[in-house]
């Protein structure tokens, strides 16, 4: 299928035609596809941006749905919500898999593969939105697609490491973590993201996965344990716990 029919299925699907189709074409165009292409055009940039949006919006409306839940309910049920496991499902039941478009190398990696681009689309799809059509525009998509899975049950499943450690740095060190990538190797169908999770500036924690989210959430695992470890920031503070691996090294000396 050319890409401007695939354009036109998902305009359906949101219920909006977009002004600038490039944004849209960008949102549904998985890397593996534009491999030696500007990097506008895939969805990388917009996911990005989409991610944000999205947790604003998501952020802002349970603010005000739930007046009585306290700050960890609400980062357990924000963070439930923007899951990969629900944005994947949002994404599949909405029929936006069968218009991603992906490279043949991507195409041979089954269910896994699908389920992290379903997510990953949904977000870029929020950020093509909000570029192309502001915030209202958006916020109707998501609360029309993501507002049915709001439940106050969210906030007492199972923590996740990234939710137990904002709750953390939150609650003691009034400061949530930053995530930062600092490696990407291996080929496009298959590869192994590298982050290190900041907090105050401190660097606590690393990880590696085969995707950007799976490498915070295992930085956040590991910079949990190094906090129980420790029992303190300061602590922390005063040794290197986390230094820069050679990859981090040489980035930084090319900067």
């Amino acid at each position: 299928m050319k890409l401007h029919k695939h354009i036109s299925a998902i305009e359906e699907i949101i219920g909006y035609s977009f002004k600038n189709k490039e944004l849209i074409g960008a949102a549904l165009t998985h890397p593996s596809s534009v491999e030696g292409k500007p990097v506008w055009a895939s969805y990388e940039r917009l996911e990005f941006l989409g991610d944000s949006i999205l947790g604003a919006i998501v952020a802002t409306d349970l603010y005000e749905r739930f007046p009585e839940m306290d700050e960890g309910g609400l980062t357990r049920l924000k963070i439930s919500l923007v899951s990969g496991k629900i944005l994947s499902k949002v994404s599949d039941d909405l029929g936006i898999g069968d218009h991603i478009v992906m490279g043949e190398s991507e195409k041979g990696t089954g269910a896994r593969g699908m389920h992290s681009a379903l997510e990953n689309v949904y977000e870029s799809i929020v950020g093509a939105l909000y570029l192309d059509a502001g915030y209202k525009v958006t916020h109707e998509f998501v609360m029309r697609t993501l507002g049915p899975h709001v439940s106050p049950d969210l906030a007492t499943k199972p923590i996740s490491p990234k939710s137990r450690l904002q709750e953390i740095t939150q609650r003691d060190y009034h400061c949530g973590p930053e995530y930062k990538l600092v490696g990407e190797k291996g080929p496009a169908h298959k590869p192994t993201f590298t982050s290190v999770v900041l907090v105050g500036g401190i660097r606590l924690g690393r990880g590696s996965g085969a995707s950007k989210k799976e490498a915070e959430s295992a930085a956040a695992q590991d910079a949990l344990g190094r906090l129980e470890e420790s029992k303190s920031l300061k602590w922390l503070s005063k040794h290197d716990t986390v230094p820069m691996d050679a990859d981090e090294l040489a980035a930084a000396q090319t900067e």
